[in-house]
């Protein structure tokens, strides 16, 4: 369950992340407050998640869920582009992370 929650915090941060774009620099209502709620949920979830999880490992994870999401959803959505270099990167946050899933609490 704790892994879980911390997946549903990973993809609410993407969903503050991205969602700060579209608040216009917190000018436009509802996108606003569909950020901010996403920012609350994702770090509740999160504290949810480390109270059986390692912090170390909790955190890395939730920040590496949340910049591969919004760097996907950058390019597909607001037309970011996606260099080599940039695929690379990513490639590399994801092997770190699975890594943490997978060794990090041995």
């Amino acid at each position: 369950m704790d892994w879980t929650l911390l997946f549903l915090a990973g993809l609410f941060e993407i969903g503050w992340a991205v969602g700060l774009k579209y608040t216009a620099g917190f000018t436009r209502l509802w996108p606003t407050m569909a950020t901010l709620t996403a920012m609350i949920l994702s770090i509740g979830l999160l504290g949810m998640a480390v109270k059986t999880l390692p912090i170390g490992t909790a955190y890395a994870v939730w920040v590496g869920i949340g910049s591969i999401g919004t760097a996907v959803l950058g390019v597909v959505l607001i037309g970011e582009s996606l260099s080599a270099g940039r695929l690379l990167s990513l490639l590399l946050i994801f092997l770190g992370v699975l890594g943490l899933k997978l060794l990090g609490d041995r």
